[in-house]
């Protein structure tokens, strides 16, 4: 990759060394379904968090329904068993549950937050709380998937693809953004989320600006965006209950009571701190 390219993206690599957006709907000792990760090329990590896969061991005795968490995040995903079947996910504001059935196995890309728009040049408002058809978003994505992801082909395989494809694409990119939106973005990051969005992101953006450029690039306010950080920051601290209750890690980003905390995560996660660390 030429060296203007790579000087181009040294920008982005804050967001990827400050943030990890997990995912933590299916336990990792789960008898009939597998969830994994896989990381993306070198080339590409300061877009993409990762590919995942979700799929069912053995037919499963009823529906099972998929909680995905905040995240801040955008995905592009697709049935493996029928990859016409692609979709995208923007930014949701609390946790989403899909109903998928006894038997399903998913394939998707994981962007880290901005880079879905900065590449693709959608609009991430247009795409916020939901999820659609990717022929809606990206008709030619949408189409390479119809066409280049075989049914019988490994989870290895198709990453390897996926890595190829986005290579591909951000290589005939020529990157425009908004330097003062990626020191407001990388601010929210280093504080963990726990910020007054009005008062420290003074990163001379216009309030009327920060909202615009936020609601492009993430597709939500940086407050709204901010508290999806902070949420991520205590999954990614991994507290048992004990220690949720002993070190009451929720003072450190701002919560200033229990019953506040246990709200907030609830919106974001579907169920309360105690269910979700047991």
């Amino acid at each position: 990759m030429h060296n203007a390219y790579k000087n181009e993206v040294k920008e982005f690599e804050t967001i990827k060394n400050y943030y990890k957006p997990i995912q933590p709907t299916v336990k990792a000792n789960h008898e009939e379904i597998v969830y994994q990760e896989s990381h993306p090329d070198k080339d590409i990590e300061n877009f993409v968090y990762c590919f995942w896969q979700l799929k069912t061991k053995k037919s499963l005795r009823e529906s099972f329904v998929y909680r995905v968490v905040s995240d801040g995040c955008i995905d592009i995903f697709f049935n493996h068993n029928q990859p016409d079947e692609n979709f995208v996910m923007g930014f949701c504001r609390k946790y989403t549950k899909f109903p998928i059935g006894e038997t399903f196995n998913y394939i998707g890309i994981r962007f880290l937050p901005s880079a879905f728009p900065l590449l693709f040049g959608v609009d991430a408002k247009s795409l916020s709380n939901q999820s659609q058809e990717l022929e809606n978003v990206l008709p030619d994505f949408s189409r390479w998937i119809t066409a280049e992801i075989k049914t019988i082909d490994s989870f290895e395989k198709i990453t390897t693809q996926l890595n190829q494809k986005l290579i591909d694409i951000i290589k005939k990119k020529s990157l425009k953004y908004d330097l003062r939106f990626f020191n407001a973005l990388n601010l929210i990051f280093k504080k963990n989320g726990f910020l007054d969005t009005e008062k420290e992101l003074n990163t001379g953006l216009s309030p009327r600006q920060l909202r615009r450029i936020f609601n492009f690039y993430i597709g939500t306010t940086s407050k709204r965006f901010s508290n999806v950080v902070r949420f991520q920051h205590i999954l990614n601290a991994k507290p048992s209950k004990q220690s949720l209750k002993e070190n009451k890690l929720y003072f450190d980003v701002g919560f200033y009571d229990q019953a506040h905390f246990i709200k907030n995560f609830k919106t974001f996660y579907g169920v309360t701190p105690s269910e979700a660390f047991r």
